[in-house]
């Protein structure tokens, strides 16, 4: 049966409606499968103006058979077999006779009971019930109140248009009573219409000017944006993220080109594009990566006969590119390295001074970065890129377009003739600001782009400044998922802690709290956003664990572990391992540390599990050091049948002490041995027994 329900609301954010449609996605599961009503198919979409449910649900709750439990049938019938007065009063509270009741055998002996088919609600029903409390428990960034309500949203609402089968399902909510209209565009024809079902509400809401699935309007803005630039042989500059904007922003896809004077050419494509976003939502376009004198605009309207939109756009856009030139020339008069004394005035963070310190720090680990991963021929750039990258900060551009950051000290660099080197790494040290984007492409950009991040990290925890789910304002889970990308991304294999020992050095009595606290609170953080990183990889939760059990000595390292793990886990000797290696630590656990001494290895099999741990330490250290877990683990199944031997035969828990520590002395060496593979304790496996 079709469920068709429409929340329609005055404009709402491109943030507010995913939200909205997610929470009811999510809220509607759980609720329908709780009410026992089956769900075939459930989808969401929408506009600015409309959160929208579409579903294929059973008409009604699923029956279900119920046992009532009553009174023991000891109690209930007498011993030549009448019934009791407990067992009549049973039988009427149910509404049968005694003849209906039957005996129940339970754990605590037999009893009476009655069996009964419970017929459930209608769907109807249920969504009347619960759709009340699912629209006003759905949360926004920011919500609003409005007419003397209580009740808050992210804007106001406007109708509610709630069918089932065809039929209005009743709720009300927000103070307005559901029905089976809607409206069309606000603008261009906001007639009501009646709906029926789904194909009714789409068809009739197209003839009024709007598309309400959001793939359909990206379908149809790209297919506008082709047409139009099909005969400048051209195509949007990429910018994903206005394009999302977009798509749910508006109701009507308009396309329109407009055009602007040849001489704003001169200024930098990013500064071009940056111009148009920012304010007008305008994509820049280009031929070969060089800008066009175009712009591509996209209006919530059914078209643009008279120019009207193109004529406002360009009008509004010549005013920005004249600002933004002037500001471009304005600051290139004055030299990057005679701004540096400005950075002074910048304050990073109040107890971690200003940004001419941060770029103090941040030459230091760069220099300190590009040894231990032996970046050596970079060095130098990097360190020169460092000492420039926070300098845009100070210019007029910036100010006006603050996301230029970082990519416009690039290009004033590039502008003023600095190594190209040099300028790409200030150019690229912000990157990535998500795992979508690009990790920088030449290694001193990389090295800035870690030690940047990496020093923000440190010194927002050292001063205490809590991160939680709602409030990040350092961006440090950005930072700290931009900082595993790069490391990721280029294969950087390096003493993740000693660079933390290095920063937390170079930061000195600037933070308040304990360096070791500090310290183990940043692994931790880490440690979160590679579990993030390597689970939205596709790998197995416990396979994650198991490769971030050994911990954070070489973030690389992670990755390394957990695709070994991955890949052999298939092998027949993987779960007999995993097995035995859980086997091992069950023993050894809470005992105390013990060494071995050959001269006490009694039994043949303990000697022999002696000798083959001692050479599988000398194949392994190799393997392990240069990151082959793949063929470290499969080295360390071949210690399996001496382990398996050595249980057999071999009592570990001796009633003599001495043969007893020796033991376990040497189960603590080949757990040790196995960590440093990686912690198979964190591997689920099926059949899996305990030791004794």
């Amino acid at each position: 049966m079709e469920f068709l329900l429409e929340i329609l609301a005055e404009e709402m954010p491109p943030d507010h409606v995913r939200a909205g449609l997610d929470q009811l996605d999510e809220g509607l599961r759980r609720e329908l499968a709780a009410a026992r009503i089956p769900v075939a198919a459930l989808r969401t979409c929408g506009t600015c103006r409309r959160l929208v449910v579409l579903a294929d649900m059973a008409e009604a709750q699923e029956t279900q058979d119920k046992l009532v439990i009553g009174p023991s049938k000891a109690v209930a019938f007498a011993p030549d077999g009448s019934p009791t007065a407990a067992a009549l009063g049973f039988a009427r509270s149910q509404g049968v006779g005694v003849e209906a009741l039957e005996t129940v055998m339970t754990e605590k002996g037999e009893y009476v009971g009655r069996r009964k088919t419970e017929r459930g609600k209608t769907a109807g029903e249920i969504l009347s019930g619960i759709l009340p409390g699912l629209i006003a428990g759905l949360s926004f960034p920011k919500t609003m109140r409005w007419g003397g309500l209580a009740f808050r949203f992210s804007r106001p609402i406007q109708g509610f248009l709630c069918l089932l089968g065809g039929a209005v399902v009743p709720f009300e909510a927000a103070g307005l009573r559901s029905g089976d209209t809607t409206t069309g565009h606000k603008i261009h024809d906001p007639r009501p219409f009646a709906v029926r079902s789904f194909e009714d509400y789409r068809a009739g809401l197209a003839e009024r000017g709007v598309v309400i699935d959001p793939e359909a309007r990206r379908s149809a803005i790209l297919a506008q944006v082709e047409s139009r630039l099909q005969p400048l042989g051209a195509k949007l500059h990429p910018d994903p993220n206005l394009l999302d904007k977009l798509v749910s922003d508006i109701e009507s896809p308009c396309v329109v080109l407009g055009s602007f004077a040849k001489d704003y050419l001169t200024l930098p494509l990013e500064l071009l594009s940056t111009a148009m976003r920012e304010g007008q939502h305008l994509f820049s376009v280009v031929k070969d990566k060089k800008q066009l004198p175009y712009f591509v605009g996209v209006a919530d309207a059914r078209g643009d006969a008279a120019s009207l939109i193109v004529k406002g756009n360009e009008r509004v856009l010549r005013a920005r590119l004249e600002d933004a030139r002037f500001f471009w020339e304005q600051d290139l008069r004055t030299p990057l390295s005679k701004r540096a004394p400005a950075l002074k005035q910048v304050v990073f963070q109040e107890k971690l001074g200003s940004y001419e310190d941060k770029t103090q720090r941040i030459k230091k680990v760069t220099a300190y970065l590009c040894d231990k991963i032996g970046a050596v021929q970079a060095k130098e750039t990097a360190v020169q890129a460092a000492e420039l990258c926070k300098l845009d900060l100070v210019t007029e551009l910036v100010r006006e377009f603050p996301s230029l950051q970082g990519r416009a000290g690039g290009l004033f660099a590039r502008a003023e003739g600095f190594p190209a080197a040099v300028a790409q790494a200030v150019y690229e040290h912000y990157r990535p600001v998500g795992l979508e984007d690009e990790s920088p492409a030449g290694p001193a950009g990389a090295v800035l782009s870690l030690a940047d991040k990496v020093d923000t990290i440190v010194g927002v925890l050292g001063v205490g400044v809590q991160t939680t789910g709602s409030s990040d304002p350092f961006g440090l889970r950005r930072n700290a998922l931009g900082v595993c990308k790069v490391v990721l991304d280029r294969k950087l294999s390096f003493s993740f802690p000693r660079l933390l020992d290095k920063v937390l050095a170079v930061y000195g009595d600037r933070l308040s709290r304990p360096v070791r606290e500090v310290k183990a609170d940043c692994l931790d953080f880490f440690a979160g956003r590679l579990r993030h990183i390597f689970e939205r990889m596709g790998f197995r939760y416990d396979l994650v664990n198991a490769a971030l059990g050994p911990g954070l000595e070489d973030l690389y390292f992670a990755l390394l572990r957990v695709k070994a793990l991955d890949k052999l886990k298939a092998s027949p000797q993987f779960e007999p391992m995993i097995l035995m290696a859980k086997r091992v630590n069950n023993i050894i656990r809470n005992q105390p540390a013990a060494k071995v001494n050959p001269d006490l290895l009694a039994e043949k099999a303990e000697r022999d599990l002696h000798s083959s741990v001692t050479i599988l330490e000398g194949n392994l250290r190799p393997m392990i050091g240069r990151g082959d877990f793949g063929q470290a683990q499969t080295v360390l199944f071949r210690i399996q049948p001496t382990l398996a031997a050595f249980f057999d035969k071999v009592l570990v828990m001796a009633e003599e002490k001495k043969l007893r520590q020796n033991r376990v002395g040497l189960l603590q060496t080949i757990a040790r041995l196995l960590l440093e593979v990686a912690d198979y304790s964190q591997v689920v496996v099926e059949g899996e027994k305990g030791s004794g």
